[in-house]
């Protein structure tokens, strides 16, 4: 059929790239991004710990090697100055995380990036439509990488996923290797190709579904603005949020008391959840793979304090009343 080719046409004009490539979900996208740089067995990738491990999997899933790089307090996203201090001769390539849908700093990134001759990552799994000065998420480094499983701001009805670019060669590569590396059928020619096909029906489902992302986006937005006002008084640390700089894929809120917080809305009967609880160089796969890594101080401070709040476009207002009297009710 013509609906993946379709929606890669309609999401690469969305975030202003030449090229989209659909693939089975977002997982599979950051390693077929990893992949697709040559990378050699031992070589590092830079990444934060803070992130769920997606990055971290795909770089271990491919012979790589992490190098975990601490976060700006202020946004929870990689540290610029933090890169420069821990990259080596070893370092090939950054992911970048776009972390609850607020865009990293791209600007200082990718200049150290060029400075050190790095492929620059985005993991875009929870920022579609995240701009600044126009120019949106996917679109900053030399591949995106999107999910569309269904909890994300585009999702899917089931999982999907889809990296963009403006490299030609890079776009030709991908799309062979998301189907056994051919560049024609049966013939197979870069190395590493795999079967990892957005579906039709899935992708059907997402041409319906971009035109309201930017809207959907904006209510999330709203939702955030209207906890951090009606809940200005109480000791909550809240998202910087500078407009399309950041879609609100979540909202999360930092608490010194974020365990008694976190029980008290249970109490109540309101979901909250923290993501992500454990650092990446603390979850046994990882220190079975590499060994231990030294901790990070402003990751380990963000992950001891996050809580999410529930967020989502359809919110009504009584469930956001519900929400900001349990948090004024709660002793923090």
């Amino acid at each position: 059929g013509e609906e993946v080719s379709a929606f890669e046409a309609e999401f690469a004009a969305f975030c202003g790239t030449r090229h989209c490539i659909g693939v089975g979900n977002g997982t599979d996208a950051l390693e077929l991004a990893l992949k697709a740089l040559d990378l050699k067995p031992g070589e590092r990738v830079a990444t934060v710990a803070n992130a769920g491990m997606y990055g971290t999997a795909a770089i271990l899933a491919v012979g790589a090697r992490p190098l975990f790089i601490d976060i700006d307090p202020a946004t929870m996203n990689m540290s610029a100055a933090s890169l420069a201090e821990q990259i080596d001769e070893t370092t090939k390539a950054v992911i970048v995380t776009h972390l609850y849908g607020q865009l990293a700093d791209m600007e200082g990134l990718q200049t150290i990036a060029r400075q050190h001759g790095l492929s620059l990552i985005e993991d875009c799994a929870q920022a579609h439509g995240a701009a600044r000065d126009g120019q949106r998420a996917g679109g900053f480094g030399d591949i995106g990488c999107y999910s569309f499983y269904p909890t994300k701001n585009l999702g899917a009805l089931g999982d999907g996923g889809a990296l963009v670019t403006n490299d030609e060669d890079l776009n030709e590569r991908l799309m062979a290797m998301r189907q056994y590396g051919w560049r024609e059928r049966f013939v197979s020619t870069p190395p590493l190709g795999r079967n990892s096909r957005l579906d039709e029906m899935q992708a059907a489902l997402l041409r319906v579904k971009l035109p309201f992302v930017s809207g959907w986006n904006a209510k999330r937005r709203e939702v955030i603005k209207r906890y951090s006002e009606a809940l200005a008084d109480r000791e909550l640390t809240w998202p910087a949020m500078r407009g399309e700089n950041h879609v609100a894929h979540l909202c999360v809120v930092r608490s010194k008391k974020r365990d008694a917080l976190q029980e008290h809305l249970r109490a109540m009967n309101i979901g909250a959840g923290v993501h992500y609880p454990l650092p990446d160089y603390h979850q046994p796969s990882v220190m079975a793979a590499i060994g231990e890594s030294d901790p990070l101080p402003e990751t380990e401070a963000s992950t001891a304090r996050i809580l999410s709040l529930p967020c989502f476009p359809g919110m009504t207002e009584a469930e956001l009343e519900a929400v900001i009297g349990a948090i004024k009710s709660a002793d923090i």
